[in-house]
């Protein structure tokens, strides 16, 4: 049986380059200008991760959902990992090589994919230090794989130490669902950020040996990441003061 992918469309205002599917949903933007830079905040957001982690140059990077390509430009001129996107649309990749400058060296691979398969192959399991996980369809109507089994599945594909985000929406009903099923995965490891942009709301789930962290430990890794990265990890970091207990973040 063939299979039908939704059309990429596309839009430009403001010197920004948008990615549809034929809705006013948008699944991804790019300053024309300045490609590797993140135009929507929670997609800066998705390199959370790096504040906890700091893979191996050797060690994989993982993502699900190629969008407009935002987090593999990032990824390709900051970092020198290996890159794996799993991407379900063959389409999405073609217009992001047409309209949003992908680049494809060597150390790129996408997979055209459904990701809830990808995580059921135990080839890719131990596969991944980091996992980024943005997979949404036209309607966007919360993430198009959510279940317990496909967490459980991210799990397995990130690395002895490893962390995964994912990309939700707080004020969508899918929201509940998908904390419960991602904190039963990661057995309750799991830290969220604030809501962002259209009610995005950005979740970490984390793999290894427990993590307890204190504030000057904290935001000496933020500035790290804020000189080295560009991103404002300190605001991050500020975040997750509420789950301070004596001073220590215990994850």
């Amino acid at each position: 049986m063939s299979v039908r992918y939704e059309i990429p469309t596309i839009s430009e205002s403001g010197g920004v380059r948008y990615l549809h599917f034929g809705t006013e949903w948008v699944q991804g933007a790019m300053w024309v200008d300045r490609p590797a830079e993140f135009v929507l905040e929670y997609t800066a957001q998705m390199m959370a991760w790096l504040v906890f982690l700091e893979p191996a140059r050797q060690q994989t990077l993982g993502l699900f959902g190629l969008g407009a390509g935002s987090m593999v430009r990032f990824c390709l001129k900051h970092t020198s990992h290996p890159l794996r996107v799993v991407e379900h649309n063959p389409l999405v990749t073609s217009a992001c090589e047409m309209y949003f400058k992908l680049p494809r060296p060597s150390r790129l691979v996408i997979e055209h994919q459904d990701a809830g398969t990808w995580v059921e192959s135990s080839r890719n399991w131990g596969l991944c230090s980091a996992l980024m996980v943005d997979i949404y369809d036209g309607q966007a109507q919360g993430p198009v794989r959510d279940s317990l089994g496909f967490y459980k599945g991210c799990h397995a594909s990130l690395a002895d130490i490893g962390v995964m985000s994912v990309n939700l929406f707080g004020a969508h009903a899918s929201f509940a669902r998908n904390i419960r099923n991602i904190s039963q995965a990661f057995d309750g490891r799991i830290l969220t950020l604030p809501q962002i942009d259209a009610g995005n709301q950005v979740v970490l789930a984390f793999k290894g040996p427990p993590i307890e962290v204190g504030v000057e430990q904290l935001l000496a890794r933020a500035e790290v990441v804020e000189s080295k990265y560009g991103l404002p990890a300190r605001k991050w970091v500020r975040s997750m003061m509420g789950r301070l207990h004596q001073g220590l973040l215990t994850i």
